[in-house]
């Protein structure tokens, strides 16, 4: 009964971390862009696209070669996914074996080793989804920001639209890739959780700390005259996610 309080208590301490940490970089992207990483590429891919548009005859070529190379890394990452996957539905169905002489400090009945194989099988498949959606908005980009639109419209307000449209289908294909690599983080301590819930918890700590660094910037790293306050109707408009 003991070892199992560490479950009950280490295992949900672990993943409120890690939620509270996602809600936090949430606001930060939402209220201060220029200040996290996602925030910044995001807005320097608003200037990529509208820089790409402007001649699509001679810039065409170089986003759709740019567009293939991020379809292939979600393509690698979504193919992982649903492998991982699939071996994680084996080990589930799998009955071979004595898993109560696994090195497990914790509970090691059999209904807590099924929902710890569950929440990394979900987590997977969770993966190929986003990796899938990035996918998507990808392949959509690479017709759409070749549109001759300044040939289309003359309208100065129309061709804003256009391009905007345009760079917001790319920010949102990114987005889904950062949820996707994501959630191959999120796969670390569900493995480590396997055995037993203190080293669960310690990497959730350790990832938190990882993160903070790969998402937090204190470089200004956009175009010179983007300011926060500026740029926080460009990002509701772009509806962006929390990664």
């Amino acid at each position: 009964m003991e070892k199992q309080l560490f479950d009950y208590t280490l295992v949900p301490s672990g993943l409120l971390l890690m939620l509270a940490y996602h809600l936090w970089l949430f606001h930060r992207i939402v209220k201060h862009p220029t200040k996290t990483v996602i925030g910044i590429n995001a807005i320097n891919r608003r200037f990529w696209v509208s820089a790409m548009m402007e001649d699509t005859s001679k810039n065409g070529v170089l986003a759709v070669q740019t567009f293939r190379n991020n379809i292939m890394a979600s393509t690698v990452l979504a193919s992982t996914a649903i492998m991982l996957s699939s071996l994680i539905a084996l080990l589930m169905t799998s009955r071979s074996g004595d898993r109560s002489m696994w090195l497990v400090f914790g509970d090691r009945s059999e209904l807590f080793f099924s929902i710890k194989f569950f929440l990394i099988l979900v987590c997977f498949l969770v993966a190929f989804l986003l990796n899938v959606q990035s996918i998507r908005y990808y392949s959509h980009a690479s017709i759409l920001i070749n549109v001759p639109f300044k040939k289309i419209s003359t309208n100065v307000h129309d061709q804003q639209r256009t391009a905007q449209y345009v760079a917001r289908t790319v920010n949102r294909g990114s987005y889904f890739w950062s949820l996707g690599l994501r959630a191959f983080y999120f796969s670390f301590p569900l493995f480590l959780w396997i055995f037993g819930p203190i080293p669960m918890f310690l990497c959730c700590f350790l990832l938190v700390f990882m993160l903070y660094f790969l998402d937090v910037t204190f470089e200004y790293g956009c175009p010179v005259g983007v300011s926060d306050d500026d740029d926080e109707d460009d990002h509701n408009n772009d509806e962006e996610l929390g990664c």
